[in-house]
């Protein structure tokens, strides 16, 4: 049986209780001295390195320089994983046999890991911006197409038989009726595909960039620097979560106009 919802000041209290209580054990952690502070640093050491990145250039570039570099790629790859998927999961699921062409293929490729790319992304593209740009498109594109296909195949067949009733033609009913009908569920996909493909993004930095926030743990880690790591780390990390944060401020916005 599901429980009752807390209430916001009680999840307030138990989200800073924990947080509270990993930092301590961390804290406990480095100063028990279990391992030499170059690989274990202490959270006020990750602290002055973060501060530190944030004026001083490393790896050629101060920390902001290497998240505006992140983010343009993510941009880019996230963007077009969009523009792509929400369009073709509405002919999917409008069209039979455009769903019979294109299932196949795309069930093969959703199941590689977007990681499995960089090989490619490395030799037909070198360390320019076309490698990071399509291990995130990789990454991005299924959450969204399949969100797409699924929310535009579960609305009712009647509103559609209706506007075609009325004469709408295929394309108007496709954006007039199916698509804002299918709106939640792809709003949903893109908030995983907006996750997935930002987590991609800091694999193929790791490998095929010349800046970012991944190159920069990258240089870090070949200079024996776990605090540079680390505050690359705690850079993607609250990125990503703001990222979230304003998908699910719109996903709430649609549902409230919706009355959902």
């Amino acid at each position: 049986m599901l429980q009752p919802p807390l209430a916001p000041a009680r999840l307030w209290r138990l989200s800073v209780a924990g947080a509270a209580g990993f930092l301590a054990l961390w804290s406990l952690a480095a100063l028990a001295g279990l391992t030499s502070r170059d690989f274990l640093p202490a959270p006020w050491d990750v602290v002055a390195r973060f501060a530190q990145l944030a004026v001083e250039p490393f790896a050629g570039y101060v920390l902001h320089e290497h998240l505006a570099s992140s983010l343009q790629r993510f941009g880019m790859g996230f963007v077009l994983a969009v523009s792509v998927g929400i369009p073709l999961g509405l002919l999917m699921a409008w069209f039979p046999w455009v769903d019979r062409i294109v299932s196949p293929a795309f069930e093969t490729v959703r199941f590689i890991a977007p990681i499995a790319w960089v090989p490619f992304a490395a030799l037909w593209f070198g360390t320019g911006i076309g490698g990071p740009v399509l291990i995130i498109f990789m990454g991005a594109f299924p959450p969204v197409l399949i969100n797409t296909y699924r929310g535009a195949r579960q609305v009712d067949r009647k509103y559609i038989e209706a506007s075609q009733m009325l004469g709408a033609s295929s394309w108007r009913a496709m954006t007039e009726v199916l698509l804002p009908a299918a709106v939640p569920s792809i709003v949903a996909g893109v908030r995983i595909s907006a996750g997935l493909g930002w987590q991609s993004l800091v694999g193929a930095e790791l490998i095929v960039a010349s800046s970012g926030v991944g190159y920069l743990m990258v240089k870090g880690q070949a200079s024996i620097s776990t605090a540079t790591v680390m505050s690359g780390m705690v850079a993607i990390g609250v990125t990503g979560m703001l990222i979230d944060v304003v998908l699910r401020r719109v996903q709430r916005q649609i549902e409230v106009h919706r009355g959902l």
